[in-house]
């Protein structure tokens, strides 16, 4: 069976459509991560400005998604219920899992998981923002946990 991930071109152009929706909004610069569904770093870009912890927060908003298979809002809600499960978890995790926005399943037209992708640089909301435009540039969809209101 071979697994369905996401490719390197989707996987720069889904960076290229964020960053030029973080320019065309005056987002302060960002760094964008996307993993295959293993998460296996597919690839990277940090805009000229972007902090020397960016790379990890990226990866880790994009892991944590993957490593437990809910969305960020579920992250957090999970996080705000039961606290010690979130540091165990991030622990576990060695801290590549965050409960704030800016990471994002990313799915092809019927619904197959092809990886997942994290922004960091601007507000939470921000970075997901770029990347809900980043997705879109490259045909595939998005998956945030707010279209279903968690």
């Amino acid at each position: 069976m071979r697994l369905v991930a996401i490719t390197l071109e989707q996987a720069q152009g889904l960076i290229d459509g964020a960053v030029r929706y973080a320019a065309a909004n005056d987002l302060q610069p960002l760094t964008v991560a996307v993993l295959d569904p293993g998460g296996v770093l597919v690839a990277l870009a940090r805009q000229d400005g972007s902090g020397l912890l960016r790379p990890d927060l990226a990866v880790a908003k994009a892991w944590g998604v993957l490593g437990l298979g809910m969305n960020n809002r579920a992250i957090a809600a999970r996080a705000e219920s039961s606290p010690e499960f979130f540091t165990s978890v991030a622990a576990l995790a060695q801290g590549r899992i965050l409960s704030v926005p800016g990471g994002v399943f990313v799915r092809d037209a019927q619904g197959t998981l092809l990886g997942a992708c994290g922004a960091t640089g601007d507000t939470s909301a921000n970075d997901e923002l770029a990347l809900l435009a980043g997705i879109e540039s490259v045909g595939l969809r998005a998956e945030t946990g707010a279209e279903v209101g968690v």
